[in-house]
C-alpha cells in the first residue's frame, strides 16, 4: 500500500511553558510519510520542545499531540520511531556490534544487523568498544542505532557533526533511501546546505511559533534579495553605494552584487558598462531566506 503523505504525527494548537518563558504558543505541524521535514530556527525558537513532545519526553500545556494516531507516551507508538540526538551516552565498554543487539531487541521488525551496519557505514566497526571510537565513528554508529529498528518516523538532531565529507554524504544517500521507502525524517541542523540537499519542507520557528513552512523554493521566494554577478570593471565601491545595492564585493573581474532592486541596479550596470558581460541574476539562497525570517532587522524590508 502506498502510504507517502500519510501524517504520522501531528501537533495542533499546542502550547508550553517553562514557568514564565513562552517555549511554544499555538503550534500547528504534520509530519507526513515519505518526506524530510527540516525543522529550523534559532536557539529558544522551540525546535527541542516540539521534538521533546513527539518523542513523549514532554507532555503539552493545551493542545494535541499524536503519533502514528495515539499518544507519543505510549510504548507501541514510540516503537514506530528511531531518535539520534546530538548528545547521547552510551556504555562505551560494548562493542558496536553488542550495541546494536541491543538495541534492535526493542523493536518487534527491525533491520538484520549487517544491513544497519552496512547503512550505516560502521561494518568495519562492528568488533570494537564504542568508548574507543573516534566522534565521528560514534556518531555513524548512533545513526546505526536510531535506523536499526525500521522507524517509520526518524528524528536526526545535527546529524553529521564531526563527520567527513564521505560520511556525510553517506549518511545523506541512506537517508534519501529511507524517505523513498515511505520513512518520514525530522531533521534539525545548523548546517543550512544539507537542509536545502535533504529536505522536501523547511519549517522555520522563532519564538514559539511557526513563522513560515513550505518548500524550499517557496521559503526563498518570501526574501525580496536577490544575487546579481557580472564580469565588469566598475569601480566596486561606487557600485556599492547605488540604490538597491546592499552589498558589493569583487573577485577578479566579476562583481558580486546581493541586490533589492533588480532591475533597477541590472539596468544601471548595463548603462554604465558596455562592456559587461557573464551576467547572471540568481535568487536567495537558503541562508539568505533564513536570516531574513529570523533576523530582528530583517535585510529585505
Amino acid at each position: 500500500m502506498d502510504v507517502s503523505g500519510e501524517v504520522l504525527a501531528s501537533l495542533r494548537g499546542v502550547h508550553k511553558r517553562y514557568g514564565a518563558l513562552q517555549a511554544l504558543a499555538g503550534v500547528d505541524l504534520d509530519l507526513h510519510a515519505g518526506q524530510v521535514l527540516a525543522l529550523l530556527g534559532p536557539n529558544g525558537a522551540g525546535k527541542t520542545t516540539t521534538i521533546g513532545l513527539l518523542l513523549g519526553l514532554l507532555r503539552a500545556d493545551a493542545g494535541q499531540v499524536r503519533l502514528f494516531g495515539q499518544d507519543p507516551q505510549q510504548l507501541a507508538a514510540r516503537r514506530g520511531i528511531g531518535v539520534m540526538l546530538q548528545d547521547a551516552a552510551l556504555p562505551e565498554t560494548l562493542t558496536v556490534r553488542e550495541l546494536l543487539r541491543l538495541s534492535a531487541s526493542y523493536y518487534p521488525a527491525p533491520r538484520p544487523l549487517a544491513e544497519s551496519a552496512a547503512l550505516a557505514g560502521v561494518e568495519a566497526l562492528l568488533r570494537r568498544p564504542y568508548g574507543k571510537l573516534s566522534g565521528g565513528q560514534q556518531r555513524r554508529v548512533q545513526f546505526a542505532l536510531a535506523i536499526c529498528g525500521r522507524p517509520r518516523l526518524l528524528f536526526l538532531d545535527e546529524p553529521t557533526v564531526g563527520l567527513d565529507v564521505p560520511a556525510r554524504q553517506q549518511l545523506w544517500d541512506t537517508v534519501r533511501a529511507l524517505v523513498g521507502e515511505g520513512t518520514a525524517v525530522v531533521l534539525t541542523t545548523h548546517y543550512l546546505e544539507e537542509a536545502e540537499r535533504l529536505a522536501d519542507r523547511i519549517c522555520v520557528m522563532l519564538r514559539g511559533r511557526v513563522v513560515s513552512d513550505g518548500s524550499v523554493d517557496a521559503l526563498r521566494a518570501r526574501v525580496l534579495i536577490r544575487a546579481v554577478r557580472c564580469q565588469s570593471r566598475l569601480d566596486v565601491a561606487q557600485v556599492g553605494r547605488w540604490p538597491g545595492v546592499r552589498q558589493a564585493q569583487r573577485d577578479g573581474e566579476r562583481l558580486h552584487l546581493a541586490c533589492d532592486q533588480v532591475e533597477a541596479v541590472v539596468r544601471r550596470l548595463l548603462a554604465a558598462d558596455p562592456d559587461l558581460s557573464a551576467l547572471e541574476v540568481k535568487p536567495a539562497g537558503l541562508e539568505e531566506a533564513f536570516r531574513n525570517l529570523t533576523d530582528p532587522q530583517p535585510q529585505a524590508a
